[in-house]
């Protein structure tokens, strides 16, 4: 804890035992029940319990801080009086005798303004409680209708006991717990309208969806959040059926012809920055096009992009190794000797360029000065990303999958009517799930769009499913959702009724075109000579312990040397037959002996180099390791 973390804390024990005086509980210096403040013996009383009751009392007629909390541990027989910082706290109704404290002539002075928050909190109808309080002296009620004389508190609303996230979900109390957390991570990585700046923002990263929509179904919460101004989705037409296998497991279909009208679309924003650093010597970097011959330079095709003072102009279509940036710096080494043996002082090429697996277009090109006084250029690349297959997409149930196939519009079911699913989504993904809130969306996401009435998701206290189906039957659909859908290649009508609705659906920044990596040779550690690893580097894709016990009951031993040899850290090592330690090669002579037992009875042995490395770390304990050879015969 910072010092002046500890002085606030002190600062706000001191004036609680100052209120423990004042409310007249005497500490005394020896008793029975022991008092802790934040966790510290602060004193003793005689009896745990009256005192806690006194402190609760005197709390709410305001004579307390509001922020002291108290438990009183019968097991123990102890008190616990915490002040200190961190703690979650939540707000409560006060409850007295079976009756809740914010009666409705509270409520109608709440509404005209004449109560503030903290009025309540000082006339003793909410109070704050942490954890301990909670589980030591609260029973709490949810709702008014459930309210006996031995409830203690009341929810001023049954949402809020999740957070900001899950209170946006609509009808959580039908999922199951694991898919509420997962809703709540994948909400997060949705697309949408972020800010309203974003197009004089430089963000390292973002995504921005073309025509975000508010969802059909919402929650309190979200109206309070004003996250209908920040929607970060799209009202699908969805049916839950299996298509021709291309939707098995979580996979899902979707409209081509939707895609075409803007379904799913969106722009990605990638900045890219580079500044003229000074050195000590000095020297300094320089914003140029680089001139042919300087140490790294990289052919004229990757300049062409640039303008006389070396940035590139907007509206350039870029693609890897482009360069965005041209940049030349001074040497690392004040003097370099060249080739020749001459000293000399050599520029190297230090541009900014596209990596492996970028493209787009410059959008815009910002110059100015760092806060270091140096010269500092920002170049913002958009790409347009379209949904093809690969890209992922959540419902807000936590129903994800990625998009299997895509199909064109008359080759997907329909009904009657004429109306095609946007998304087609697998039945064997709800039952195990068990996110019926993600069936009753689509119910209600239905009932808006043909009454126009409010469908509110709220958990524990949105609209039930009776009054969705009772205006499904009202507009002459089908009160379970079930439509018949007519095979868009046979145009027969499908045998079964199908489950067809209106569901929110997320697109989220997992896109394909941005993970799509492959490689045939590239870069190498120093180190180890294996691949490099991950997309940035260039690296390969790693052949585990497990892919290789694969090829070993395949009995695929020309594939396992090829993956975990030759094409990894193969090397050749000269080896000592005498002694079986490594030779050398001297070419000033041209000769190949043994530095330990001057041999020259040398040969070539092919191994791995991560094998050579291990020796060479053994030998650096201390230890011999010989290498013993003999002919494959």
């Amino acid at each position: 804890m910072s010092e002046v973390n500890k002085a606030t804390v002190l600062k706000k024990e001191e004036s609680v035992n100052s209120d423990l005086k004042q409310a007249d509980i005497k500490i005394k210096k020896s008793g029975k029940v022991p008092i802790y403040l934040n966790g510290r013996l602060i004193g003793y009383c005689d009896d745990g319990e009256t005192v806690a009751n006194i402190i609760i009392e005197k709390r709410r007629l305001g004579l307390i801080s509001h922020e002291l909390n108290v438990a009183f541990h019968r097991e123990e027989n102890e008190l616990y009086l915490y002040c200190d910082q961190g703690r979650a706290r939540r707000p409560y109704i006060i409850v007295e005798n079976g009756k809740s404290k914010l009666t409705p002539a509270v409520i109608e002075q709440i509404k005209k303004g004449e109560l503030s928050w903290t009025k309540l909190l000082k006339l003793g109808i909410i109070e704050y409680l942490d954890a301990e309080e909670e589980d030591h002296h609260a029973y709490v009620a949810q709702s008014e209708e459930e309210l006996t004389p031995e409830h203690t508190h009341l929810e001023i609303a049954p949402v809020s006991i999740l957070g900001v996230v899950a209170s946006m979900l609509p009808y959580a109390e039908y999922n199951s717990s694991p898919r509420i957390t997962m809703a709540c991570s994948m909400a997060k990585q949705a697309l949408g309208t972020y800010a309203l700046n974003h197009l004089i923002r430089m963000d390292s990263r973002a995504h921005v969806m073309f025509y975000p929509q508010e969802p059909l179904v919402k929650t309190i919460p979200y109206e309070i959040l004003g996250m209908s101004e920040r929607a970060a989705g799209q009202n699908f037409i969805v049916a839950v059926t299996s298509f021709y296998g291309y939707n098995m497991s979580d996979a899902v279909i979707v409209n081509k012809s939707a895609i075409d009208r803007g379904l799913g679309r969106s722009l990605f924003f990638k900045a890219y920055e580079i500044e003229e650093r000074r050195y000590p010597g000095g020297q300094k970097d320089r914003f140029c096009i680089p001139p042919v011959g300087i140490t790294g330079h990289r052919g004229e095709e990757a300049y062409r992009h640039l303008e006389e003072d070396g940035i590139i102009y907007p509206s350039a279509d870029v693609n890897a190794g482009d360069v965005l940036v041209g940049k030349v710096s001074p040497p690392r080494f004040l003097e370099e000797i060249n080739v020749f043996g001459v000293v000399e002082e050599k520029e190297r090429e230090s541009s900014l360029y596209m990596k492996t697996g970028d493209k787009g277009t410059v959008d815009s090109v910002l110059y100015t000065t760092s806060v270091s006084g140096n010269v500092l250029v920002k170049v913002r690349t958009y790409s347009l990303k379209i949904p093809e297959i690969g890209d992922k997409f959540a419902s807000r149930h936590g129903q994800k999958g990625v998009i299997g196939m895509v199909v064109r519009q008359e080759d997907m079911p329909f009904t009657k009517e004429g109306i095609v699913p946007d998304l087609i989504l697998n039945p064997h993904a709800i039952p195990s799930r068990m996110t019926v809130g993600h069936i009753l969306e689509m119910l209600g996401g239905t009932a808006k769009c043909l009454s126009g009435k409010e469908i509110d998701g709220t958990t524990f206290s949105g609209t039930k499913e009776e009054e969705i189906r009772a205006i499904l039957r009202e507009y002459n659909f089908d009160e379970f959702g079930e439509t018949e859908l007519y095979d868009g290649y046979t145009g027969k009508k499908i045998k079964a009724k199908i489950f067809v609705g209106v569901i929110y659906y997320q697109k989220l920044h997992h896109l394909v075109s941005n993970k799509m990596h492959m490689r045939s040779r590239g870069p190498v550690q120093l180190l180890t000579h294996q691949p490099t690893e991950g997309r940035a580097r260039e690296g390969g894709l790693r052949f585990g312990e497990m892919e290789r016990d694969c090829l070993i009951g395949y009995g695929a031993s020309m594939l396992i040397r090829e993956r975990m040899l030759e094409e990894s850290d193969k090397t050749q090592q000269l080896i000592c037959v005498d002694c079986g330690y490594f030779a050398i090669h001297d070419y000033a002579r041209n000769i190949d002996y043994c530095p330990l037992c001057k041999s020259n009875n040398i040969e070539t042995v092919e191994m791995s180099y991560a094998f050579k490395l291990l020796v060479d770390e053994i030998k650096s304990l201390g230890i011999f390791p010989k290498i013993v050879l003999r002919d494959k015969a």
